[in-house]
């Protein structure tokens, strides 16, 4: 069933959830719609209504009102229970409720369009058994309890069918045409039908990896456990979350712990965190902080972009800082070999190997959630890497852009950046731009001032400060960071060229909810 629109609308209803994923694996293919949360400005009984469910198909339409938790009747007064026995008075019925629900729909349809249609309501409650429960005042098959709805498009059918059968009692017959089923849709629902806004489509896309991030946390538990790990995952599989996270565990388990990496920028994006006792170095200067902050060596050592020190000098100092050294001591090593390595720093592969020799626990992180699917898709089909599972699921399409020289790179980021702060969906904080070039080199270079907004080059403080203009960056610079929404540009198309592969994949996947490519020719 296609659901419209194809995500559930601010509800903090389990049960509507439960019945919105029900609905969508249902009827595939038999051209019914669903829509979710309805506003309807003229009610039948209130000033407002919202309906919480409305489906349109070959069979008819009906409305839906869905409760949840345990449902009561006590001297005609109705009620709702939830899990934690809190107690809640329903003005109406839930079946008054549907029906009222419908009459104020059907007023607000097309009277010729309507008579096409069979017309009815239903109620689903998916925590509570009715079916020792009867009624003069409602039909049972209309409503659909625990029961019906482990089968819910078993008594879906069931009650079209139902309804059929009142239709045909009263003499109406339902004669509905697929033009019929895509006037009402365009009639209850028409904006929803073509387009959702760029701002809610990044706002949900926002909310997805929140939540997506957190339940990484699930790897801490593995990982705090074990004295020494190999934990590898592609670009946005939470690496550097999950690295901060393992540093406040060991550090309030009473360890001196050290937290590096080897890129400037990532560091100063570490330090926002202030993880109280814990040592964040750029691991070129793990020696010096080591001495300022009167520490000789670490109990625990984690390193975080760990591609970048796979060589042998860098190996040679985390045994010097550990203790125990490597062989003996509790490390945790993050890394990505997707493509990333060499890019900073330099990359051995006899060093990956040579840490494997002393049995660490590897735990891979297959979830990507960073990246939109359209963004994974396009990454992973031009450079065929492994990006992870896609769990965030749909945002914008990425927008490609083809053009043949510097100055209509510039032209095209001003008009495409532009048109994004016109819409309001993002601020100029939540704009990067990304070169494998150096600003005064990059087609960003002429938009550094211009009448509707500047670019301005970033450097290792930007990335946690607010700013005033659209930020530049160098990938190599902007590595294991990311942003709302990202301007690759000064290269070729993606996976035509090896000696812009690791750019393209760092810069490509550093972008959450908007990916844009503009590919100089």
């Amino acid at each position: 069933m296609k659901m419209i629109p194809d995500y559930l609308l601010h509800s903090k209803s389990n049960a509507e959830k439960w019945v919105f994923d029900e609905f969508r694996g249902m009827l595939n293919g038999e051209g019914w719609y669903a829509f979710h949360s309805l506003n309807l400005p003229r009610h039948q009984t209130k000033r407002f209504g919202e309906v919480d469910f409305v489906i349109c198909g070959p069979g008819g339409l009906f409305v839906f009102e869905i409760k949840g938790g345990r449902v009561s009747c006590r001297d005609g007064i109705w009620g709702t229970t939830d899990a934690s026995d809190r107690y809640s008075p329903l003005k109406e019925p839930p079946y008054i409720q549907a029906k009222g629900a419908l009459l104020g729909l059907l007023d607000k349809i097309d009277k010729n369009l309507l008579k096409h249609f069979v017309c009815g309501y239903g109620v689903i409650t998916p925590d509570c058994s009715m079916e020792d429960v009867s009624s003069a005042e409602w039909d049972k098959a209309i409503w659909a309890d625990s029961k019906g709805f482990r089968d819910l498009e078993k008594w879906f059918k069931s009650l079209v069918n139902h309804w059929a059968k009142v239709a045909a009692r009263q003499r109406q017959t339902s004669l509905v045409s697929r033009d019929n089923i895509k006037d009402m849709v365009n009639q209850i629902r028409p904006d929803f039908e073509t387009s959702t806004p760029l701002f809610d489509t990044i706002r949900l896309v926002e909310n997805r990896i929140a939540t997506l991030t957190k339940d990484q946390l699930k790897f801490v538990d593995v990982i705090v456990n074990n004295p020494r790990v190999i934990c590898s995952g592609g670009a946005g599989t939470g690496k550097t979350f999950l690295a901060v996270e393992l540093a406040k565990r060991w550090s309030a388990l009473g360890m001196k712990v050290a937290l590096t990496c080897h890129s400037p920028w990532l560091k100063r994006y570490i330090d926002s965190f202030a993880i109280p006792e814990v040592t964040v170095a750029q691991f070129n200067a793990l020696e010096v902080t080591a001495r300022r902050a009167g520490v000789q060596t670490f109990d625990a050592l984690i390193i975080d972009e760990g591609q970048d020190l796979l060589n042998f000098n860098s190996i040679k100092k985390m045994d010097a800082f550990l203790v125990g050294a490597l062989k003996n001591g509790q490390w945790c090593f993050f890394h990505d070999s997707n493509n990333q390595a060499g890019v900073l720093g330099s990359f051995d592969p006899k060093m990956l190997e040579y840490l494997k020799t002393m049995k660490p626990t590897n735990v891979p992180l297959k979830t990507n959630c960073r990246n939109t699917s359209q963004i994974l898709n396009k990454i992973k089909s031009t450079l065929n890497v492994d990006m992870g599972h896609d769990s965030v699921g749909n945002g914008p399409e990425v927008i490609d852009k083809h053009v043949f020289d510097s100055k209509a790179s510039c032209d095209t980021l001003k008009s495409e950046i532009k048109k994004l702060l016109i819409d309001g969906a993002f601020t100029v904080n939540e704009i990067v731009i990304l070169s494998p070039e150096r600003f005064k080199n990059s087609s960003a270079f002429e938009l550094r001032s211009n009448a509707f907004f500047s670019v301005s080059e970033m450097d290792s403080f930007s990335p946690g400060l607010t700013r005033n203009s659209i930020g530049f960056a160098n990938i190599a610079d902007f590595k294991g960071l990311e942003s709302e929404v990202v301007f690759l540009i000064d290269m070729p198309n993606p996976g035509t060229n090896v000696k812009f592969r690791s750019f393209q994949y760092i810069g490509m996947s550093r972008a959450r909810a908007l990916l844009y490519v503009i590919v100089s020719q």
